[in-house]
């Protein structure tokens, strides 16, 4: 699976302001179309999500999974937040992670890292097409809901 999915977006927000967005998980079925539900399973000592349950429907795409996050990030939200595949019923594995650099005061660059590998068999190439829409998605979302 060392194939992945990569793209990129500037949201007119401070870093903080995105990496909250991003780490209110219980939000994401108001704003993240293909999340249907999300639980918060546990929490690390210092509030952030550790390991969080997501139902998708994402089209060729439907499971409930569990990811595993790691938060490197610094004070004013700027860093890598990544995860990784714990547990699913489709998915074989579902890594990546956001990462998310300043660009002027009140501006974040978000890059969204995504690499999907499925129990079912299918083509390399459907499988890449259904990361870019993941990723193309969530990034327009996440820059729809934090400027809104």
């Amino acid at each position: 699976m060392a194939e992945r999915t990569e793209s990129s977006i500037d949201i007119a927000a401070a870093p903080g302001e995105v990496l909250d967005v991003i780490a209110d998980f219980e939000s994401y079925p108001e704003w993240a179309t293909e999340v249907k539900k999300v639980v918060v399973l546990t929490e690390e000592g210092d509030g952030w999500a550790d390991q969080v349950q997501f139902t998708l429907d994402a089209g060729a795409i439907k499971d409930t999974y569990t990811l595993d996050y790691e938060w490197d990030v610094h004070e004013d939200g700027t860093g890598v937040v990544s995860w990784r595949l714990v547990e699913a019923t489709v998915l074989k594995a579902m890594n990546g992670s956001y990462t998310l650099v300043a660009k002027g005061d009140d501006a974040t660059t978000v890059t969204y890292r995504l690499a999907v590998d499925v129990k079912i068999p299918m083509l390399g190439m459907l499988k890449r097409k259904a990361e870019k829409v993941i990723v193309d998605t969530a990034l327009q979302e996440l820059k729809k809901r934090v400027e809104a």
